[in-house]
């Protein structure tokens, strides 16, 4: 099956202070590799983020569901700057509807990317 590089992006968010903000959810038939995420802080003064994978999908060699897990919590990135969230090769992997939510303690206040690849399943 093929493959398909994509990017995913969205601009000031979240909506509300403190509330995660839906940025993707993995397609149904679909195993999605997360290749990079980057968040820019846009506001005037340093924000604190969050980045959220949400999942309810099973497998993978663990007997219980998989449950909502940090990526990246509290992270203070300071104004006018970025903070890469995956560094040096490293990637991860969402099943059909694991979703990234992105949090930040200021509403409108960063800019997202996601770099990823989509393997449709057989």
């Amino acid at each position: 099956m093929p493959n398909t590089f994509k990017v995913v992006s969205h601009d000031v968010m979240p909506a509300s202070a403190g509330t995660p903000e839906d940025l993707y959810t993995a397609p149904s038939n679909t195993t999605t590799i997360i290749l990079g995420l980057v968040i820019a802080n846009v506001h005037t003064s340093q924000v604190t983020a969050d980045v959220k994978l949400v999942s309810d999908t099973s497998g993978g060699g663990r007997s219980a569901t998989n449950t909502t897990t940090f990526l990246l919590k509290d992270a203070p990135i300071p104004a006018s700057s970025a903070l890469q969230v995956l560094d040096g090769g490293a990637k991860f992997v969402m099943q059909s509807g694991d979703a990234l939510k992105v949090q930040s303690d200021t509403a409108s206040s960063v800019d997202v990317w996601v770099s990823r690849v989509d393997t449709i399943s057989s």
